[in-house]
C-alpha cells in the first residue's frame, strides 16, 4: 500500500548548508582538498558549531539552517561515531555542516507487499539518494536510513581522503566554473573539464582493456570506433567489467523466439554485457560453494532479502562519443517545456527514436510502420538512471544498480551541459513518486580523454565482451545476428549471447539456484518481466512523468515479440 505524504511530512528533515554542491557519491579532489587539508577548530571548543538545534533529538523531525561558523574536523566526528558516542542521524547533521553539503532525510513510500504498517525513509546528500530504511515507527525508519547512508558514505570519505593525500604532489586543478542555462534558473553544477587521478583511472582502464582485445583480434579494429564500457571501482582500483561497440539497430524484427538483437548501439551493447556480468555474480552468490559466494560482488540486504552491491563497489560508465539523442549545445534552452516551441522540444529536450542509426523525434513513431525502431541511447541512459541497469528480470533478485559517474571521451563534444540536461534535469524531481528502492540517481558527468581513434562510423557491426569471456563476439547491427567470422559464436543459428533468449536462459538458471519455483513456472519472457512488480511500477511512473512534463510518449515496441519461452 503506497502512503501519500501529508504536507507536514513532505520535507521532514531538510538541512541547508552553504558551499559547493558536489554529489557525495563521488566527491572529487576539489572537495577532498577542503575536507582534509584545512584545519578546523577542535571538537568541543568554543568556536565549534554543531549541526543541531537546542533540545534536538536524533529521532525528531527538524528543519534547520546551519550557521556559517567553523565546524569540527570530519575525522573526529567519524571516530566518535565508530566508538558509539554519536547517533547516526546526528552524525549526518554534523558532517553536513563540517563538509558543507545539502542533507535531507525524507519519508518515502512503501508497497503493497507488506501486511502491516511500515514506514520508509531515505537520506539524500546533494540530491543523491541512498538506500531506503524501513521500520515500524518513523524514528526507527529514520535511524535505519541514516545507518544505511553512513555505511556507503564513510568508505567514500576515506577513499577521497586517500586520493587527496596520494595526489598532493600533482599540480592544482583549474577552478570549477558554475554557469546557468538562463537567468532565474537554479545554477547547475557544470564543470567544463575536471580531471582528477580518480576519474582518469577509468578511461585508462578502458583503453588498456580495449587495446588488449583489439590486439587479439586486429581484423575487427574497425568496429571499435564507437565504444562504451562499464567500469567497477573498488579500493584496489578500476576494472573494466563490460565493453560494447556499435552504431546501429536492426532493420526489422523477423524473430519470434528472442534470438535477434534489436539494438546494437555501443552503450546498449555494453549494458547488456553488464547484465551478463551481473548474472555471473548472482549465480556465484547462490552457488553452494562458499569460495564462489565470497567472490561475488553481491551480498544480501537484510532488510528485504534482495541482493545489493558490496560496500565500497561503485560502477561508472565510459562512452567515447556523446550518446545519440543528447544535445551538444543547449545553452539557450529553457528547462520548462511549456516555455519553448514544440519544434524545439522535439529536437532538443524530447524523447528520440533511432531507425537504422538515424535519430528522429518520438513523434515520428506514428509514421513508422515497417522499420524496427529503438529509443535513443541518451533516453535509455535517462531510464537506467531511474530504474537501474539490471533490468526487469534481474530485479527479481537484486536491488536497482546505478552508475555513479558518466565519462565522455568525445573530442567533438565541448562540454557536458547537453548530457546533464537530457539525463538528469528532465527527471530530477521524480524520486518521491517512485516505489521503494528506486530513485533518480544523479551521476557526475566528466569530460575525459578519448580511448579510441576516429574511424568509419558506417561500419554496421560491433563487438561485445564481459569480464570472464575468452574472446569477443561480433554482431551485425543491421541483422541482429552474430557474424560467421566472429571469434565467439553460440551456435549455427548465430544467435548472439546478448539476445533475449540467452538472457531468459540465464534467468532460469538463477531462479533454479535461488529455489524460486514461481519464476521457474513462468510461461514466457514477457510474463517473467511483468512479474517484477516494483520494476514495472517504477517504469510506468517514469513514462507517465516524462509524458506529463511534455517530453513525449515512450512507445512500446509493437513489432517485437516477447511471448517466447525456452
Amino acid at each position: 500500500m503506497r502512503r501519500k505524504l501529508a504536507p507536514a511530512e513532505a520535507d521532514p528533515n531538510r538541512v541547508h548548508a552553504r558551499g559547493n554542491q558536489f554529489p557525495m557519491h563521488h566527491l572529487g579532489r576539489a572537495k577532498a582538498t577542503r575536507m582534509f587539508s584545512r584545519r578546523q577548530p577542535a571538537f568541543g571548543s568554543k568556536r565549534s558549531c554543531m549541526a543541531q538545534t537546542p533540545n534536538h533529538h536524533p529521532g525528531q523531525q527538524t528543519n534547520n539552517t546551519f550557521s556559517s561558523g567553523p565546524s569540527v574536523e570530519p575525522e573526529m566526528l567519524i571516530d566518535r561515531y565508530k566508538r558509539g558516542q554519536t547517533h547516526p542521524v546526528s552524525l549526518l547533521h554534523q558532517l553536513a555542516q563540517s563538509l558543507q553539503f545539502h542533507l535531507e532525510i525524507k519519508e518515502t513510500v512503501t508497497t503493497g507487499n507488506t501486511t502491516r504498517l511500515i514506514f520508509a525513509f531515505c537520506v539524500l546528500i546533494d540530491g543523491v539518494q541512498y538506500k531506503t530504511g524501513m521500520g515500524p515507527t518513523k524514528k526507527e525508519a529514520r535511524l535505519k536510513a541514516a545507518e544505511l547512508a553512513l555505511h556507503d558514505l564513510l568508505p567514500t570519505l576515506e577513499k577521497e581522503k586517500s586520493q587527496f593525500l596520494n595526489a598532493s604532489a600533482l599540480p592544482p586543478l583549474l577552478p570549477a566554473k558554475e554557469e546557468s542555462f538562463m537567468s532565474g534558473i537554479q545554477p547547475s553544477r557544470f564543470i567544463r573539464e575536471r580531471r582528477s587521478p580518480a576519474n582518469l583511472q577509468i578511461p585508462n582502464a578502458v583503453k588498456d582493456q580495449l587495446n588488449k582485445l583489439m590486439n587479439s583480434h586486429p581484423q575487427f579494429s574497425a568496429c571499435a570506433v564507437t565504444v562504451a564500457a562499464f567500469v567497477m571501482q573498488t579500493s584496489s582500483g578500476c576494472e573494466v567489467v563490460a565493453l560494447g561497440s556499435g552504431n546501429y539497430n536492426a532493420k526489422e524484427s523477423s524473430s519470434t523466439n528472442g534470438r535477434v538483437v534489436h539494438d546494437s548501439h555501443a552503450v546498449v551493447t555494453a549494458r547488456r554485457s553488464l547484465m551478463r556480468f551481473f548474472y555471473q555474480h548472482v549465480l556465484m552468490f547462490y552457488s553452494k560453494t562458499p569460495h564462489l559466494t565470497e567472490k561475488s560482488i553481491f551480498q544480501h540486504n537484510n532488510n528485504n532479502g534482495l541482493l545489493g552491491l558490496k560496500s565500497g563497489i561503485t560502477l561508472h560508465l565510459y562512452v567515447n562519443r556523446l550518446p545519440k539523442g543528447a544535445t551538444k549545445k543547449p545553452f539557450s534552452m529553457s528547462l520548462n517545456p511549456l516555455s519553448i516551441t514544440a519544434w524545439q522540444m522535439n529536437n532538443e529536450l524530447g524523447l528520440h527514436l533511432l531507425v537504422e542509426g538515424k535519430v528522429f523525434p518520438v513523434s515520428a513513431f506514428e509514421h513508422c510502420t515497417s522499420k524496427m525502431v529503438s529509443m535513443s541511447a541518451a533516453d535509455k541512459i535517462t531510464q537506467w538512471q531511474v530504474l537501474g541497469y539490471q533490468g526487469a528480470l534481474l530485479s527479481h533478485f537484486m536491488e536497482p544498480v546505478y552508475v555513479q559517474s558518466i565519462l565522455i571521451g568525445d573530442s567533438d563534444c565541448e562540454d557536458t551541459r547537453g548530457m546533464e540536461l537530457i539525463v538528469i534535469r528532465r527527471t530530477e524531481t521524480i524520486t518521491f513518486q517512485l516505489p521503494v528502492f528506486y530513485y533518480m540517481m544523479r551521476p557526475q558527468i566528466f569530460m575525459v580523454p578519448p580511448v579510441a581513434s576516429d574511424g568509419d562510423l558506417q561500419v554496421t557491426y560491433g563487438f561485445n565482451w564481459s569480464d570472464g569471456d575468452s574472446s569477443i563476439e561480433v554482431v551485425d547491427g543491421l541483422m541482429g545476428k552474430t557474424l560467421d567470422e566472429s571469434p565467439f559464436k553460440s551456435g549455427s543459428a548465430l544467435a548472439s549471447r546478448l539476445c533475449k533468449a540467452a538472457m531468459l536462459h540465464r534467468f532460469k538458471l538463477v531462479a533454479k539456484e535461488a529455489e524460486r519455483q514461481d519464476l521457474l513456472a513462468t510461461s514466457s519472457y514477457r510474463e517473467a518481466k511483468r512479474m517484477s512488480k516494483l520494476y514495472q511500477e517504477a517504469k510506468n511512473v517514469l513514462r507517465a512523468f516524462l509524458l506529463q512534463q511534455g517530453y513525449g510518449s515512450w512507445p512500446d515496441k509493437i513489432m517485437v515479440s516477447d511471448t517466447f519461452n525456452m
